[in-house]
């Protein structure tokens, strides 16, 4: 399944509701269906600068697809990092660093996050991306 066609079932998913309470409950509980991360995971080097909350993402290439594994100790930034895990894990570092995620706005997610939240949300994806470019150029020199 490609990246637009995730965000539109996303985008689908939520539209069904109005209550943002409602979409709050659904970051939540993707959050909480998230496998933990194991413990040598949680380390300083996969911690995400710039978000409030602690936030660890992996980023593992196999067969030329990235694979984000990631936690939290905040629920609706689980949440929300899981929803991005859903988006762009198990597609190459090119269809990553060419996605635009315009299911973020579409959604509302960024006007009905806290500043704090909305920040921590630009570094995950800004780490997402990073481990893209890094592994794209990792391919052109091997």
């Amino acid at each position: 399944m490609s990246i637009n066609e995730i965000q539109d079932e996303i985008i689908a998913e939520f539209s069904e509701l109005d209550d943002w309470m409602d979409r709050y409950q659904i970051l939540i509980d993707m959050g909480s269906e998230q496998t933990p991360l194991p413990a040598q995971d949680k380390n300083e080097s996969n911690l995400i600068d710039g978000c409030q909350s602690r936030v660890w993402l992996v980023c593992e290439e196999r067969n030329g697809l990235l694979h984000f594994r990631a936690e939290s100790d905040a629920l609706i930034v689980k949440g929300i990092v899981s929803l991005l895990i859903k988006v762009l894990s198990g597609h190459s570092a090119q269809e990553i660093l060419d996605a635009d995620l315009y299911f973020i706005k579409e959604i509302g997610l960024a006007e009905h996050l806290s500043p704090t939240r909305s920040n921590g949300l630009l570094a995950m994806l800004k780490q997402m991306r990073m481990y893209a470019m890094a592994y794209k150029a990792k391919a052109t020199t091997d």
